[in-house]
């Protein structure tokens, strides 16, 4: 399979929604160029950047699109699920999420840190007879505009 670059998110994300016996529709559409523009997204995030799509319409897309593997829901300890293209869509990134707001923002490591990540992640993982396919790091605190409260 070739690289997904973002000229061809959209190719991928159809063929994702085939292997599942979806169609990509054109809410659908509108709902993954939205996630294609930003961080992790709240429900309410989305609806107030596309004010056209129904809030029913977009919970249920959410839900196709996360059981195809395209969207990956990020659930915070609020109220509010944030969602997001999933990585291959993307690129590997990891998380900060706010204990106070919920918020949640990408952050990416330097590509050495990353592969000395991974050697640890997967050393740790082979010591418990547990096999890695691949890896998230959510890092949980504070955010700026909590902390200055």
């Amino acid at each position: 399979m070739a690289p997904v670059t973002p000229n061809n998110v959209d190719d991928e994300v159809a063929r994702l929604l085939r292997q599942g016996e979806q169609r990509y529709t054109t809410g659908r559409r509108r709902l993954v160029a939205i996630l294609r523009g930003g961080g992790p997204m709240t429900i309410n995030q989305i609806l107030a950047a596309d004010r056209r799509l129904p809030q029913s319409s977009v919970y249920r897309n959410l839900t196709i699109l996360e059981q195809v593997g395209a969207v990956t829901r990020i659930v915070t300890r609020d109220d509010f699920a944030r969602y997001e293209l999933t990585e291959h869509l993307t690129e590997h990134h990891h998380h900060l999420i706010c204990s106070t707001c919920g918020d949640v923002a990408d952050f990416s490591l330097d590509a050495r840190v990353e592969t000395s990540l991974d050697r640890a992640l997967h050393k740790a993982a082979e010591q418990a007879g547990f096999s890695i396919d691949t890896h998230r790091l959510d890092l949980i605190g504070t955010c700026p505009s909590c902390d200055d409260a």
